[in-house]
């Protein structure tokens, strides 16, 4: 809203109106010239805002490259706020044959610009790379298309079909978009397109009712009337067109395998055969496979672009039309050429050109249309002719570099020329200190929430907003300022948008979602075993549910689902299998009780070392002044969530009179850093020294650099002390830090020698303090105190364990990343020395870096010879551990300063390294490597504003083991839904776990599960610290009542498990009375037996509220029988005969047990007998 304003005072110039006349004749080619910067993004924002209303209103803007395109959806989201579809089309950027995973985030961001597109809703901005991307023609994509209303008839195995063949993945439980399932009457099914997953409800082929729903919970949100659902891919290989499309490959294939004969490539010939065969058997099951996109050709009688889905009688804008034509022209001579050797060696098939489009194909389109051209220079393409050529009278306002009697010069300049000025700057603490110089000045400065009719007036206006950069616009008489003119930098703050498409919740994934057959679990009093699934047994008539664990000796414990919570999965080292214990031994009650000593001992020392801290005295720091907020406010970035609130938990600490002992928990790039660069900054203000210890040489290089620039403008001396100074620098150095005219200084353990004293130390920052070794982990507890300390760590702490250590270890978490984060591109695919050259040859062209991961130090030599003859073009090094330090760290340096372009490295790099240059990530036998590791590496990418990627190699030609294989299975699903990612965060919490409680604790946790051990963890801190409540044990339950959960109405086992998990914790009626809700929402009207089920739940609850301990069914009755040691009340047995005359009776004695008479009763009968009589003796306990 804060600059809407502007757009007005353009869409009313003459030239827009222009436009807008124009238009009513077919075909208009209009150029308009003198367009730079934010002019360029004013003017699409003002022809957009004023066409919107006709049917010729703009959906696509095609922009030269992706860079260009981010500007405009920058300066576009605050110059158009209510448009809801301002969508980004990314390019794939991996060629259509390559046998890569595809990256969701680029299909999911390609088909909401499609299905806007063609809803004729909103604005995409398409970089042309990605335009020349063809799809498959309009009509099919159509015809993909599914609409459900509420008068729809639906035939549930046609529309299976449908889904199927709208490249849908059918599952047990939609979990993330592109997938369906059907239980029942009940479809769910989560388009990409759609911020929710939508589930229909029939009744027959009726609709009975349409309702989003959460993923993460299963849950329904709302009801729709109506909803579309867009197909999940936009590569769509019809049915109709198999048998001719089949017919067609084999001929290309049998073509080229001559040709590659004829030229003596009989290797070549085979390879493409075999390739060819592979990929043809997989197209007739009707499977989608990486690189099947190179086959779309043989299914389409032609191909169209995003353009040509864009009805004809619409505009397109084209930004920098010059530009564009030599980009796509350039675009298409490099896949030429790629596609030239990938036919020498049968990786192809010919023809594959057809899968891009030409400048020709798409000034076609253009010419077909309306079409609207704006340059800054009136320089025209070759062959283009535009019907009318528009001169804007706009310049780039001069910058000033923060020098404000430059600044008061121009706007002198500005205002004797009866122009309006405003500013629009980053924060609200620039805006006002500009105001506040203007108006010392005695100039009528006036700050505004946005700008609207006041820019009329005379009076020069600021507000708060993000514009990349200022214009003058000498016709209207209007200039804007922004923050790359005033302060000569642009904010790199990008303004978010919210995703229309949820990524799910961030909560700790449940371990019994995942539970399968073939899972290790724990039994709280049996120990380690082996899930099989779970068993429904007919005892004595009446049907139940058991889990099956199998135990050493091949015993089995059938476990009754009202137990379910004493089973926990088996979480530990990712690689290392458990040890199953024998039923009935003594082994598993020794080793829990070793663990529960252990952890008592560890909740001792942290309860120790709470309250002696409580009581030292430390410093207490002033609260935050207005210098801190100037500091915080030249932040270019939007803060997370949960780095406001850890810096506040932060400054809080800080200004209590004593000292502070803090962990900051967060992962790579989720902004640890600044964080800690704040509390610096606040000890600082206080006259306080800061030392910033890190782990290695390098990182206190990388630190040095990220602390100095963000401090740029403010008299805060930062000094990195480093092995690589001379004795005499070094000595410089702690004759500063002594005397105290250095505030920051950063290094590594050596920062911790007796000879380096400070001034007056008032906090230290700890980056990763796991790695230190134990002298420097000693000097630091010596520090810790009477000095503040902050604790950085990258490795992620389970929440369990956070919630467990509540009151004994402070801690923040940082759990979600930046909005505006890019994601990692992550593929898994076959080493090919081809792709890899090309993935480093793309990093270099935008003159990037990468790391290539080799983890065999032995053979790095001759990977590195290899590499030097792939791509002689690259400046390539080695790093691995084994090298000298001296070596390594000069190696690191020479990286880090971009003299190395590719470095070839072991996983040496996996933590510590942050290196914003580098941005494509390669890892050679990623198979070898634990998913944990895998995780770690990718982090290392992806910290800049560029699209990072992740390219994980396997070898073809290696037979491999079946761990390696369990590992490249999860790999392949390395998506943030994936198992490999949920593999990967519980073996790094269990790593985090050790970090945190000491690196013993690994063997404990593996000896009963991390479960477990955060569960008596957990006990042991609450009943050191006195919280123990003594809860009465669970009633045992034992009705002759068919109550379980059948097949028929959730086949899934592991859904099942998840129910039956659910039903065992209920612990209000009301949470019994939310999963029967939950319950008929994802599995339709429930069974009898389902239903007694929950009703056997909700008499748990109330028996345990008035006190009874059994529940047992005899031949003619049911057996109550109260709590052993309870003193019942005299009268409420007598009551309850009472009440239920010739249903009850009692024993004459005091708490003697109470018979319910079944005889004749129905399941439900007796069932709701028991809970009235149930709810009764609880009243008769408040009687």
């Amino acid at each position: 809203m804060a600059i809407e304003g502007l757009v007005d005072i353009v869409a009313d110039s003459p030239d827009i109106q222009h436009v807008h006349n124009q238009l009513s004749t077919p075909r208009q080619e209009i150029l308009f010239t003198g367009l730079s910067g934010s002019q360029k993004s004013l003017y699409v924002a003002a022809l957009y805002k004023t066409l919107r209303a006709r049917k010729e209103a703009p959906t696509v803007v095609l922009t030269y490259n992706q860079v260009a395109a981010q500007r405009l959806y920058a300066d576009l989201s605050s110059l158009l706020p209510d448009v809801e579809n301002l969508l980004l089309y990314p390019a794939v950027e991996v060629d259509p044959h390559e046998e890569v995973t595809r990256d969701l985030g680029v299909e999911q961001a390609r088909l909401l610009a499609i299905e806007a597109v063609l809803r004729r809703s909103g604005l995409v901005i398409a970089p042309v790379q990605a335009v020349a991307e063809r799809l498959v023609p309009k009509e099919t994509y159509i015809a993909h298309r599914r609409e459900i209303t509420m008068d729809s008839v639906i035939e549930i195995g046609a529309l299976t079909e449908d889904l199927v063949a709208m490249g849908y993945e059918r599952v047990d439980r939609v979990d993330g978009p592109g997938q369906f399932s059907v239980r029942g009457g009940i479809i769910d099914v989560y388009p990409l397109t759609e911020p929710h997953g939508i589930r229909v409800e029939l009744f027959d082929t009726d609709v009975d009712s349409i309702r989003t729903f959460d993923p993460a919970t299963q849950r329904s949100i709302d009801k729709l009337e109506r909803v579309v659902i867009g197909p999940a891919r936009e590569a769509l290989f019809p049915a109709a067109a198999l048998d001719s499309a089949v017919e067609a490959i084999e001929r290309a294939a049998r073509l080229q395998a001559e040709r590659l004969r004829k030229l003596g490539a009989e290797e070549a010939a085979r390879s493409l055969e075999e390739r060819t065969n592979r990929n043809l058997e997989r197209l007739v099951e009707g499977m989608h496979f990486p690189g099947i996109d190179q086959y779309k050709p043989y299914f389409h009688d032609r191909l169209e672009t995003l353009l040509d889905y864009v009805d004809e009688s619409q505009v397109i804008l084209v930004d920098e039309p010059a530009r564009v034509r030599e980009q796509v022209t350039a675009h298409l001579a490099d896949y030429a050429e790629r596609h030239a050797l990938q036919l020498e060696k049968g990786r192809i098939l010919p023809d594959q050109e057809k899968l891009l489009a030409s400048w020709n194909d798409i000034y076609e389109r253009l010419k077909a249309g309306h079409a609207l051209y704006l340059s800054g220079l009136a320089k025209r393409v070759a062959g283009m002719e535009p019907t009318a050529v528009i001169s804007v009278e706009a310049k780039n306002p001069e910058s000033f570099f923060g020098r404000f009697d430059r600044l008061v010069d121009g706007l002198k300049r500005w205002r004797k020329n009866r122009y309006r000025i405003c500013f629009v700057l980053s924060s609200e603490e620039r805006t006002e200190r500009v105001a506040e110089s203007r108006r010392s000045e005695g100039v009528d400065a006036r700050v505004v929430p946005e700008l609207n009719g006041e820019l009329r007036g005379s009076h020069l206006l600021l507000t708060t907003g993000s514009l990349s950069t200022g214009c003058e616009l000498t016709r209207e008489r209007l200039v804007v300022l922004t923050d790359s003119e005033v302060f000569g930098r642009s904010p790199r703050r990008r303004p978010t948008r919210r995703s229309r498409v949820d990524k799910g919740s961030t909560a700790q994934l449940d371990s019994f979602t995942d539970l399968k057959p073939g899972d290790y679990v724990v039994h709280v009093n049996h120990g380690i075993g082996l899930y099989k699934g779970v068993e429904t047994l007919n005892i004595g008539g009446v049907h139940k549910d058991y889990l099956v664990v199998q135990y050493a000796g091949d015993d089995k414990l059938y476990v009754p689902t009202d137990q379910v919570d004493l089973l926990q999965k088996y979480i530990g080292s990712e690689d290392t299998p458990p040890r199953l214990y024998r039923l009935g031994g003594t082994e598993w009650a020794r080793v829990k009780k070793r663990v529960k000593e252990n952890v008592q001992e560890i909740a001792d020392g942290l309860l120790k070392l709470y309250a002696e801290r409580e009581t030292i005295p430390g410093y207490a720091f002033s609260p935050d002044s207005a210098w801190q907020q100037e500091f915080e406010d030249a932040f270019p970035y939007e803060e997370t969530e949960d780095q406001v609130r850890a810096i506040q938990e932060i400054k809080a600490d800080m200004e209590k009179p004593r000292p502070m002992d803090r962990l900051l928990c967060g992962d790579v790039g989720y902004g640890k850093t600044e964080v800690a660069i704040r509390a610096a900054f606040k000890a600082v203000v206080d006259g306080k020294q800061v030392a910033v210890l890190v782990p290695t040489t390098i990182l206190a290089q990388q630190h040095g650099r990220t602390f100095a620039e963000r401090f740029e403008g403010f008299p805060v001396k930062i000094r990195t002390l480093s092995r690589f100074q001379s004795p005499a620098e070094q000595n410089a150095i702690l004759k500063e830090v002594r005397q105290g005219t250095v505030d920051i200084v950063i290094g590594t353990h050596r920062l911790l020698s007796k000879d380096v004293e400070f001034h007056d130390l008032g906090l230290i920052i700890v980056d990763e303090e796991q790695r230190f070794g134990v002298m420097q982990k000693e000097r630091l507890k010596e520090l810790r105190k009477n000095v503040d300390v902050l604790t950085l760590t990258a490795t992620p702490i389970p929440r369990t364990l956070h919630m467990g250590l509540v009151g004994v270890r402070d801690m923040s978490i940082i759990e979600t990343p930046p909005e505006d984060r890019y994601p990692i591109r992550t593929y898994v695919i076959e080493y090919d020395e081809d792709l890899i050259r090309e993935a480093i040859l793309r990093e270099l062209g935008r003159e990037g870096q990468v790391y290539f991961v080799y983890n065999r130090v032995q053979n790095i030599d001759s990977m590195y010879q290899r590499l030097q003859e792939l791509v002689p073009e690259a400046r390539i090094a080695i790093a691995h551990g084994q090298m000298d330090e001296d070596d390594l760290e000069r190696v690191m340096l020479d990286f880090l300063d971009g003299e190395i372009d590719v470095l070839l490295c072991s996983t040496i790099i996996e933590t510590g390294m942050d290196i914003a240059n580098v941005n494509t990530l390669i890892v050679y036998d990623a198979d070898r490597l634990g998913l944990a590791q895998l995780y770690q590496l990718r982090g290392r990418v992806g910290r800049s504003n560029r699209i990072a990627y992740a390219y994980f190699t396997y070898r073809g030609d290696r037979v491999l083991s079946e761990q390696a294989e369990k590992r490249l299975n999860a790999l392949k699903e390395f998506t943030e839904l994936g198992s490999g990612f949920k593999i990967a965060m519980r073996d790094l919490e269990i790593r985090g776990a050790g970090n945190l409680l000491g690196p013993e604790q690994h063997g404990f946790i593996a000896s009963v599960g991390f479960e477990l051990y955060t569960k008596l963890l957990e006990e042991a801190v609450r009943e050191r610290k006195g919280q123990v409540v003594a809860e009465p044990p669970d009633p045992a339950i034992d009705l002759n009542v068919e109550a379980y959960i059948p097949d028929t109405y959730i086949p899934d086992s592991q859904q099942k498990v998840e129910m039956y998990k659910k039903v065992a914790g209920a612990r209000t009626v009301e949470d019994v009375d939310d999963l029967e809700e939950e319950m008929e929402d994802r599995f339709g009207e429930m069974p009898d037996a389902v239903r007694n089920l929950l009703a056997i739940a909700r008499l748990k609850v109330e028996a345990k509220r008035a006190g009874i301990g059994q529940i047992i069914q005899e031949r003619d009755g049911v057996i109550l029988r109260f709590l052993p040691g309870l003193t019942v009340p005299r009268e409420l047995s007598l009551n309850l005969m009472r009440k239920f005359r010739g249903q009850v009776a009692a024993g004459g004695g005091r708490g003697s047990p109470i018979k319910v008479r079944s005889r004749g009763l129905s399941d439900y009968e007796l069932l709701r007998l028991l809970y009235d009589v149930m709810l009764e003796a609880k009243n008769g306990w408040a009687d």
